[in-house]
């Protein structure tokens, strides 16, 4: 573990000298009390951020706590160090790849992508609140990390707090289990969906303690990215999530509604698993093997494979698209859109529109859509705008409508935001090209200009609107109309903001009809929003 254990009371210098972890400054640093321990943070260079790193939020899921729900943290009282981020949790390297392959991608240097460290032992999460927050209690965000959930950490260098706090908030991003350790099912076990377990259990961390660092557990906003944003349509309708937050912003998802993974599938490749690594010893056996030879034997297995939450009859009772037709979620707001250009890195040379389109939809349907698409003349992004829509837009409108239909509201964005040059221009507005403006944490390797910094600033503030009150509006700010299921009605984020009607909607009709995009119930109008 990062953090070790020693007596209450001691001088943090001493703490890391006599532990051996890294060093904490004499001047002790800002602390936050969690029951009977002491996590020592620290501060940014300008002293307006304070952020507490590593901080662990339930039990070690190692050894025969593998494949086990996440227990309750029992430490020693004590103080602990907090100034460092914990490992991530155990993956391959294709993040840190698909980080690598976009840096090279505009022009820079790979060599800048450091992989993390990984361990099972990696139930961790971390906290930036304002310094001087005053003793009100602020509103909290949650972020839900992506990457297909076999892969990312709640570090990436776009998911970083510090410019988030700023405005007001109190940043969590956590950690939770990935691929065969999170989202594995055997018929010896009676759980399957381990990594959602972990994000509720830090959620439930998050009500309890949050207000040791300042924040609001009556007012929580989760939100996340591509897997993030999958898993937390999830948690909305599983019933042990329910009171854990408030609000949902989900960027660049949808595919929840498709039930493309199932219990089933699980199972058989679970036994498979277990076949590939030749085991006659069951859970048991396979909970005694080191992590890299069960990732060894996953990439072969799971080749391919989607690690999506499955209905287990615990965590998940039913599918999301049967919740959320069915009203079997709780009422809350909602924040949810994706990019313009979604898959247009991931288009594959021998990909055309004809055949995807044999390959997804109707003969019936396959006219309408080949002409709905007849205003792009590029072949490839024509493409790009046909599997962007069906994996994205339409089923991110369904929830959207889903949403505002139980009782809540929903506000829906389209980022079509083209970083400046060239190089840039052959990347569009990809996967993930939304969060350096959200957090605020623009690589030097990412060409920007001053629509990036006018663009940065009014994202952040529309998010935190929303994280504050429910509601992205505010003084200063275009108006955003709240979302018109029956026009589409949504906020172009781009070189500049406006509102309109989503340009994929006629595609939206045309592919996804059982989803009834075309009978969505307007929204109920409000003066100013």
């Amino acid at each position: 573990m990062k953090s070790c254990k020693c007596l209450g009371g001691v001088l943090p210098l001493l703490l890391a000298v006599l532990c051996g972890v890294h060093q904490i400054q004499a001047a002790p640093g800002p602390v936050i009390e969690v029951g009977d321990s002491s996590y020592v943070g620290s501060r940014t260079a300008d002293g307006k951020v304070e952020f507490f790193l590593g901080v662990p939020f339930a039990r070690p899921p190692v050894g025969q706590l593998r494949w086990q729900p996440p227990g309750e943290l029992v430490r020693e009282p004590g103080v602990y160090d907090a100034s460092g981020f914990a490992a991530a949790c155990e993956q391959g390297p294709h993040i840190v790849n698909w980080y690598r392959d976009v840096v090279a991608s505009f022009g820079g240097n790979p060599g800048v992508v450091a992989a993390p460290q990984i361990s099972e032992d990696c139930l961790y999460l971390n906290v930036w609140k304002p310094a001087e927050a005053g003793s009100a209690l602020l509103p909290v965000v949650v972020f839900v990390h992506g990457g297909s959930n076999k892969g990312g950490w709640s570090y990436e260098p776009n998911y970083v707090g510090e410019n988030l706090a700023r405005r007001g908030i109190v940043v969590v991003t956590i950690g939770y289990r990935l691929g065969v350790f999170g989202f594995f099912a055997h018929p010896e076990l009676t759980q399957a969906n381990f990594g959602l377990l972990d994000q509720i259990a830090a959620l439930e961390w998050i009500h309890k303690n949050i207000a040791a660092a300042g924040g609001d557990a009556a007012n929580v906003t989760v939100m996340g990215e591509s897997a993030g944003a999958n898993n937390l349509i999830n948690l909305l309708v599983s019933p042990l999530a329910t009171g854990l937050f408030h609000r949902v912003i989900h960027e660049s998802a949808g595919w929840a509604v498709s039930d493309r993974s199932s219990l089933e599938s699980h199972l058989a490749l679970g036994v498979a698993f277990q076949k590939q690594l030749a085991t006659k010893g069951g859970i048991e056996e396979l909970r005694t093997l080191p992590a890299d030879q069960l990732l060894q034997a996953a990439d072969s297995v799971y080749a391919g494979y989607f690690f999506d939450p499955v209905i287990d009859r615990q965590s998940l009772r039913q599918s999301v698209r049967d919740a959320l037709a069915g009203g079997n979620f709780p009422v809350v707001d909602l924040l949810i859109g994706s990019n313009a250009d979604e898959w247009l890195m991931y288009l594959d040379a021998g990909q055309t529109v004809d055949g995807w389109l044999a390959e997804n939809v109707s003969a019936d349907q396959a006219p309408t859509a080949r002409s709905a698409l007849a205003v792009s003349r590029n072949p490839q992004r024509a493409l790009d705008k046909l599997i962007t829509a069906f994996n994205f837009v339409c089923p991110s409108m369904y929830i959207a409508q889903r949403v505002q239909t139980r009782g809540g509201r929903s506000w829906f964005y389209y980022f079509s935001r083209q970083r400046p040059g060239k190089q840039a221009a052959t990347m569009g507005a990809y996967h993930g090209a939304e969060l350096p403006y959200i957090f605020d944490t623009h690589d030097d390797w990412l060409p920007g200009d001053a629509v990036d910094q006018e663009l940065t600033d009014s994202m952040m503030r529309y998010w935190a609107n929303f994280i504050t009150n429910g509601d992205p509006n505010g003084a200063g700010l275009p108006v955003w109309p709240r979302f018109n299921a029956a026009q589409a009605t949504v906020q172009r984020l781009g070189d500049d903001i406006s509102s309109e009607v989503h340009e994929s909607f006629k595609l939206c009709k045309i592919l996804l009809p059982e989803l009834q995009v075309d009978s969505f119930i307007p929204a109920i109008s409000h003066e100013g929003n």
